[in-house]
């Protein structure tokens, strides 16, 4: 700065100076200057030696002093420094963040079992009753005794042939699953309630058991109907963990309350819909695109009138609808048929 203020006096001793290896030493004499700072005089142009450029070389001096007075101040303040590192990680998060892709899992939500090779591995039938109440019976119990017994006012809202290794997946009011095997459960017979999986799986209070699924290896998707309309149709490998987790949260989306849900293994299928304005209509799943996420939302199918929601839905082939071509549609969403006495669905049976 001493040197841009009186220029003249460095061109008076740079023209006086015999040699040019003298040139840098007189500057450092003449102005009391280090010896970078002597060189950076020596170097400037003649065309730089303006009222504009010594001002702005003036302006940088400044401006770098007070950068180096704030830094300073900042690393004299623990809290400044937090500060900055909080802002940057930020924004580091909001440039580059992802949802997560694992997800966290709590200690309670691990269980140890047994090596699958000591398990026996047989033929059996597994019921579930609307209430909870679940059972796994063999075949040859099942030839002594068919008939199932249920609490009064309860029935029977699943069964399903299978295998003593297989894996059962019971889903809940509370958009959690419950992961187990059918191995920890007791071989049973048709004369007894068999157990209240509530109870049997520890779930949280007030939760109740929505349907029961028997994944096999996992593949194909699981298809859920809302109350509000939309189906959303997730893989079912989305239900696989490699660790022995327990239960799983946010198995499905919680925007609205589930009327059904279907396992989608053994190609599409068709499924009745029933609001509760006295529509229906037919579609195939074929219609629906697979999602990854669990919690998705999923698509408009029915097309419901204010303060109306869809009632039910059946597969084709257990409703009782005659014309099939008036209810069937070929795009989504739909509002649907209004139905005919005859093809009016049998009283429904809440899971």
């Amino acid at each position: 700065k001493k040197i841009l203020l009186d220029i003249d006096l460095a061109i008076k001793i740079i023209r006086e100076t015999e040699s040019d290896a003298e040139v840098i030493p007189n500057l450092m004499i003449g102005f009391g200057i280090d010896q970078v700072q002597a060189e950076f005089v020596a170097e400037i142009k003649l065309r730089n030696i303006n009222k504009e450029y010594i001002l702005k070389r003036i302006a940088d001096t400044e401006a770098l002093a007070k950068e180096i007075e704030e830094l300073q101040e900042i690393l004299g303040s623990e809290k400044k420094i937090r500060d900055i590192i909080v802002k940057e990680l930020k924004a580091v998060a909001d440039k580059f963040g992802q949802p997560r892709r694992t997800a966290l899992v709590h200690a309670g939500e691990l269980t140890l079992e047994a090596p699958e090779e000591d398990v026996p591995d047989y033929p059996v039938t597994v019921f579930l009753s609307r209430e909870g109440y679940f059972k796994k019976i063999t075949a040859q119990s099942l030839r002594m005794s068919s008939e199932q017994k249920f609490k009064e006012g309860d029935g029977l809202a699943f069964t399903q042939e299978t295998t003593n290794r297989s894996e059962l997946l019971v889903f809940t009011d509370k958009c959690q699953v419950y992961k187990t095997r059918l191995s920890e459960f007791d071989d049973t017979k048709a004369s007894v309630l068999g157990d209240f999986l509530p109870a049997k799986l520890s779930m949280d209070e007030g939760e109740s058991v929505l349907a029961v699924i028997l994944p096999g290896d996992y593949r194909g998707s699981l298809l859920f109907i809302f109350e509000n309309g939309k189906a959303a149709r997730v893989e079912l490998s989305g239900y696989a963990t490699k660790s022995n987790r327990r239960k799983l949260t946010g198995a499905y989306s919680d925007k609205s309350p589930v009327k059904a849900m279907f396992l989608l293994q053994d190609g599409e299928r068709e499924l009745v819909l029933y609001s509760s304005d006295g529509r229906a209509l037919i579609f195939s799943t074929a219609q629906l695109a697979v999602k990854t996420t669990r919690a998705t939302q999923g698509v408009a199918v029915m097309t419901l009138r204010k303060n109306k929601i869809l009632e039910q839905a059946i597969p084709l082939e257990e409703s009782t609808i005659q014309n099939q071509a008036r209810y069937r549609v070929r795009s989504l969403p739909a509002a649907g048929a209004i139905l005919r006495p005859e093809d009016a669905p049998e009283p429904q049976l809440t899971l």
